[in-house]
């Protein structure tokens, strides 16, 4: 399909800047079948869903995934976005032409790493030096990676140390929050399960490829960016057990819903997965895991725009996005959210 059939006009004041609070407030449009659309706010989730119902979180947690360092007179700036083994990361590079094989890269906090190899994306390895973990270099040296549309308009603070996990953030590996689980509260957990709407999680280690734009004219020229994930075995019984007995399986973003699909077989059994997804899912693919998805509002032209419209259909998603904007929703990962059940 063609790309620019997924644009739309967004007005810069749609794009939130800071979440909701509490964070439960954020408003969310409930898109039910092909009936009236709903305005209503996420703590009304309990209320929106069925008894027996089960919501799929993502468990990844956040780094610190953003470098700023010097090779010589060069300033060079590093986002990790995909683990290679314990010492290596693939990372997107600013000025990254100013690096050969073999440089040395320095970071604050006496934080060194050799840029081994450059590739086709233009990302390079990054190895880093030393006997510490990667993670505790970066808590040193690093800062929270928050999307490009956010950190180009205001710094980085204290208080998106916070605001850029979710209550469920317990697997570290991300460089990119899963956003739409950003809403939840303890207290609407506990509404949720008084409403006997269950919980299960999952991991996907959301890389910095999730904010790249889609080059290609056609969907069909794009390549996906791989992330790695895994549902172990006892989640994936359970999550079939849900269906068996008649449950909705709800995924809590676009991150949770791609492990979900990639780990199904064309039977709709929700297999045991450990490994690495480039799943693109365009108009015309058909799902097999997942019964409903609550996922924030994204970018035109994006992968996410055109996942979200295999889902629920282009026109209906186009629609849905237009209400969006004249009523007043925020967009993008501090945003506000959708409830889509086709």
């Amino acid at each position: 399909m063609r790309v620019d059939l997924f644009d739309f006009d967004l007005p810069p004041e749609s794009i939130a800047l800071r979440p909701a609070r509490p964070r439960d407030a954020a408003q969310m449009l409930v898109v039910d079948g092909q009936g009236p659309f709903s305005d209503r706010h996420v703590r009304d989730l309990p209320g929106a869903l069925r008894a027996g119902d089960v919501l799929v979180f993502n468990d990844t947690r956040v780094i610190p995934a953003q470098l700023e360092g010097i090779r010589g007179e060069a300033k060079i700036g590093a986002t990790l976005h995909k683990r290679i083994d314990l010492r290596r990361w693939q990372a997107f590079v600013r000025n990254g032409k100013r690096l050969k094989a073999g440089d040395v890269v320095t970071f604050p906090a006496e934080v060194t790493a050799v840029a081994e190899e450059r590739h086709d994306d233009g990302s390079w390895t990054l190895a880093f030096q030393g006997d510490e973990p990667v993670e505790v270099l970066l808590e040193r040296a690093g800062r929270m990676p928050l999307p490009p549309y956010i950190a180009g308009k205001r710094p980085t603070d204290e208080a998106d140390a916070s605001d850029y996990q979710t209550m469920f953030a317990r697997e570290k590996g991300a460089v990119a929050a899963p956003t739409a689980a950003l809403h939840f509260t303890p207290e609407l957990m506990e509404a949720l399960g008084s409403a006997g709407i269950g919980s299960e999680t999952l991991t996907l280690h959301v890389g910095a490829g999730t904010f790249l734009p889609v080059k290609a004219d056609d969907t069909a020229e794009h390549r996906m960016h791989a992330e790695w994930g895994r549902i172990d075995a006892a989640a994936a019984d359970r999550l079939n057990a849900v269906r068996a007995g008649g449950g909705r399986l709800i995924a809590v973003g676009t991150t949770s819903l791609r492990v979900l699909e990639s780990a199904t077989g064309e039977d709709g059994v929700i297999l045991p997965f450990e490994g690495d997804t480039s799943i693109f899912i365009t108009p015309g693919y058909r799902f097999k895991a997942i019964d409903g998805l609550m996922t924030n509002f994204h970018l035109p032209k994006s992968t996410l725009f055109m996942l979200v419209s295999a889902l629920m259909g282009l026109e209906r998603m186009q629609a849905v996005y237009a209400h969006a904007i004249e009523n007043g929703y925020r967009f993008y990962s501090y945003g506000d959210s959708s409830l889509l059940i086709p």
